[in-house]
């Protein structure tokens, strides 16, 4: 029997190569031989202002996606946060791993929480819904952009940029910079951007002994979780450029999935709720999404979109 040789299609950063790495290690495991094929998105060329501003969906992944589907790389590792929700024709997304911490990270320079933060600190983040919710919990707080790598935006919060920044917690920890973290804004606090703290491997559909090999690093019940997220935010007509959280997990057996719309100020805050098994992930998506649809998320999205 050959042994398979697999390319794994990643970005350059920090994060990115981590996470390529990881998934190269479970395929060597498994007895395949495994390179990595590194591919600059227009996410990575385009560092001023906030990603929302690119005015595209899935500037990190979509070079990453062309590569497999032109026979450059076999396999696409994405952060599954910034993979957007429509299927492309002939990819799959073969697996999704069991997920790191959802939540997002508060990172401060002197205070030890959201709530010591003086009044008027500078918060850094890139995005709209951390700057929703932020403003919600803390009116008072400058909430201003930030880009670049995780180790980049540490940089600017040590440089006195910033008070404070907020990032992913799964991103800090996978690089080992998980002591950095001052405080974790766990949901329901705080809800993460669907997808949050999970990756997203996929490979082409054709591609039936690739499809194998990634499936055996699903997790069902992150599968289910992240499902039920995308399915929300795919109704919604979202993306990672508007103020939308979700948190999906399991509870007694049951999937649980909790979602948000918010205005860009943090005044207005949407939340709904539904449960259901597993199985039917992608329907308890869409009945959290009827029912921010039923409160006024469509139009609370296309106000933050023109904002």
């Amino acid at each position: 029997m050959s042994v398979p040789h697999i390319r794994i299609g990643t970005r350059a950063s920090q994060l990115a190569q981590w996470q390529a790495k990881w998934v190269a290690k479970q395929l060597r495991s498994q007895g395949a031989t495994v390179e990595l094929v590194d591919i600059v998105t227009s996410g990575d060329t385009e560092q001023s202002g906030p990603v929302a501003g690119l005015g595209v969906q899935g500037v990190f992944t979509k070079e990453v996606q062309s590569a497999v589907l032109e026979s450059r790389a076999d396999v696409a590792v994405h952060s599954l946060k910034d993979l957007p929700t429509e299927a492309i024709a002939d990819l799959v997304l073969a697996a999704v791993p069991e997920r790191e911490n959802v939540a997002d990270a508060l990172v401060a320079a002197t205070a030890d929480s959201l709530a010591a933060l003086p009044q008027g600190a500078r918060v850094g983040t890139g995005s709209l819904r951390r700057q929703s919710q932020l403003k919600s919990l803390r009116p008072d707080l400058e909430v201003v952009g930030i880009r670049g790598n995780v180790d980049t935006r540490l940089r600017k919060l040590d440089e006195g940029e910033y008070d404070a920044i907020l990032l992913a917690a799964a991103g800090l920890r996978r690089l080992g910079w998980g002591e950095r973290i001052t405080e974790f804004l766990e949901p329901p606090r705080m809800l993460p951007a669907p997808g949050q703290g999970a990756l997203g491997i996929e490979c082409r559909a054709n591609d039936a002994e690739v499809c194998e090999l990634l499936a055996r690093m699903n997790h069902a019940e992150t599968r289910a979780a992240v499902d039920a997220e995308r399915s929300m935010l795919a109704l919604l007509h979202g993306g990672c450029s508007v103020p939308v959280g979700a948190w999906g997990r399991t509870e007694n057996g049951r999937l649980v999935l909790d979602g948000l719309v918010g205005n860009l100020d943090g005044t207005q805050i949407l939340r709904a709720t539904a449960s259901g098994d597993p199985s039917a992930a992608i329907e308890v998506g869409q009945r959290v999404a009827e029912q921010l649809l039923d409160q006024g998320a469509a139009e609370t999205i296309a106000a933050a979109r023109v904002g």
